[in-house]
């Protein structure tokens, strides 16, 4: 078994999705590994990873909606709330959704569907700095 790993930094602009799909397709390219297993995993907890609908940006809108109604900011229920309002609800929505991913890896590429991209879910509302760890194995 062969194993190549790549750490990204990415920066966010604050609450919201950003398609990372790109750049983890270049570390699987890298790697040279034709079959196998890309795992995408991000180093933080108040973020997450998705693979989601990659042409109508109402789909990630939508599913901002739906996590602030399961997760609102400033609910004086939250103990925690260190950094600010958004902080528990960020914590929430992370471990609701996943810091990490694996897709399936043939021919050299990732065997992504049509439709499906991969995107770091920046919970917080102000902007961030956020690493992904990406290890192709094969």
């Amino acid at each position: 078994m062969t194993a190549h790993q790549s750490i990204l930094d990415f920066s966010t602009t604050g609450r919201g999705t950003r398609n990372i799909t790109d750049a983890i397709g270049r570390v699987v390219t890298d790697s040279g590994i034709k079959t196998g297993i890309a795992h995408v995993f991000v180093q933080h907890t108040s973020c997450s990873l998705t693979i989601t609908e990659n042409a109508d940006p109402d789909v990630r809108r939508d599913l901002e909606t739906i996590l602030g109604r399961l997760a609102p900011d400033g609910d004086p229920a939250y103990r925690h709330d260190l950094e600010g309002p958004d902080d528990m609800a960020a914590h929430a929505r992370s471990v609701l959704t996943d810091t990490a991913l694996s897709v399936p890896v043939g021919g050299g590429r990732m065997l992504l569907g049509t439709w499906q991209g991969i995107f770091l879910w920046e919970h917080r509302t102000d902007p961030q700095q956020r690493r992904v760890v990406v290890t192709v194995l094969g």
